[in-house]
């Protein structure tokens, strides 16, 4: 059923299901549309600009010339009438100044500015077309370079997890003889011999550690890392990563530290691979350590949770390099790692295996002065709940 609206030109009743409005002549469509951008850009229509397509159409005097409908004469002459009329206050329109001096009728200018829309919705609907086609183009780019790196970094650990394996065979048979050779199982060994054995059975422990890492960090690379938290004492586990790490600190007179308290309440973390994360860390901040320095593993309670701080007064990081020491494979400095040896994966798995318990290794450092790793893990009861 139809009903009587206002026109947004000149607010007279017209029937809602008209085009046109049969009191100004104003297409309705369109001055909705105008009526609606001006009062969400300004909060109402402007009172003195009429209501007309013609505000919605640039460059609408060239046009009208191009079509020839005006002189570039006339054009003029009416582009004279609207700076008179701006200087006098009020708005005259390019069209209503050619109307008012009779170059042009209602029905032309309507049909010119007519076209004028419909070439730029055109020109709009072909660019909308050709930037959602450089979109998708884009997205298609970007999805096979996604997938390019997936496949290269699949390849990669796959390769770790594949080398290691295999290195874990020759490795078998190399312990087995050096077990015979240093039990003399196959012959009394002089002195000089037995130093040997004890040399390639540190080197192969080494070797082994190694290995272990790799095959830890490739299985985590994938999403594999399992956990088994457990309650489990951090003073304890503490005390036997100082007692293992005792042998190369002592070699260079480095000091290793317990500040942990005797009532610290128990965490919950998967037992094993928390002691290797700490011995990674303890193993770093010997090896960047300087002579005669310290290194303390510090512990403190708060808001249902323990932060662990594993600090040295080694050598420090630079604080632009902060970022880059949880990347896989990478060294800060070349001439370092060739000093202190290390694969580069150590400070990479460690960060992983704390995300995996829902923490994140933080580290701050100062050059020649030392650097503080810390990470938190919760308690095994909040205050109040056994």
């Amino acid at each position: 059923m139809a009903s009587n609206i206002a026109c947004p030109n000149c607010n007279q009743l017209v029937d809602s299901n008209a085009t046109r409005c049969e009191h100004c002549g104003v297409d309705l469509v369109i001055a909705a549309i105008l009526a609606e951008s001006l009062i969400s850009q300004a909060g109402e229509p402007t009172p003195d600009i009429p209501m007309t397509p013609e505000v919605l159409v640039p460059r609408l005097g060239e046009y009208l010339v191009e079509r020839k409908f005006i002189s570039p004469k006339q054009l003029q002459q009416a582009l004279v009438d609207q700076k008179k009329s701006a200087k006098s206050g009020k708005t005259l329109l390019l069209g209503q100044a050619l109307i008012l001096r009779g170059q042009l009728d209602r029905e032309t200018l309507d049909k010119a500015v007519t076209e004028q829309i419909l070439q730029l919705q055109a020109a709009l609907k072909s660019s909308n077309e050709h930037l959602e086609l450089r979109v998708q183009e884009r997205t298609s780019e970007l999805q096979r370079s996604l997938q390019k790196l997936t496949e290269l970094n699949q390849l990669k650990y796959n390769f770790v997890s594949n080398i290691s394996h295999e290195l874990r065979t020759p490795l078998a048979h190399m312990i087995g003889y050096l077990d015979l050779i240093s039990t003399e199982s196959l012959g009394p060994l002089t002195t000089q011999q037995i130093e040997a054995v004890n040399v390639l059975n540190k080197a192969y422990d080494r070797l082994q550690d190694l290995i272990d890492s790799l095959l830890l960090f490739s299985v985590a690379s994938q999403g594999e890392l399992s956990l088994h938290p457990l309650p489990l004492s951090l003073e304890k586990m503490a005390k036997s990563i100082v007692i293992q790490s005792q042998i190369k600190a002592q070699a260079r007179e480095i000091t290793l530290e317990l500040d942990i308290p005797e009532d610290l309440p128990k965490i919950v973390a998967d037992s094993e691979k928390l002691a290797w994360v700490l011995m990674q860390l303890m193993d770093n901040a010997i090896k960047f350590n300087q002579d005669g320095g310290k290194v303390k593993i510090i512990a403190r309670s708060s808001n249902h949770s323990i932060s662990v701080t594993v600090a040295d007064t080694g050598i420090g990081i630079a604080e632009e390099k902060l970022d880059e020491v949880f990347d896989a494979f990478h060294q800060l400095d070349s001439s370092a790692s060739r000093r202190y040896g290390g694969t580069g994966i150590g400070l990479t798995l460690a960060q992983r295996i704390v995300n995996a318990h829902g923490s994140s290794i933080d580290v701050s450092s100062d050059i020649n002065q030392g650097s503080r790793f810390t990470f938190s893990l919760p308690v095994t009861h909040v205050e109040g709940k056994e």
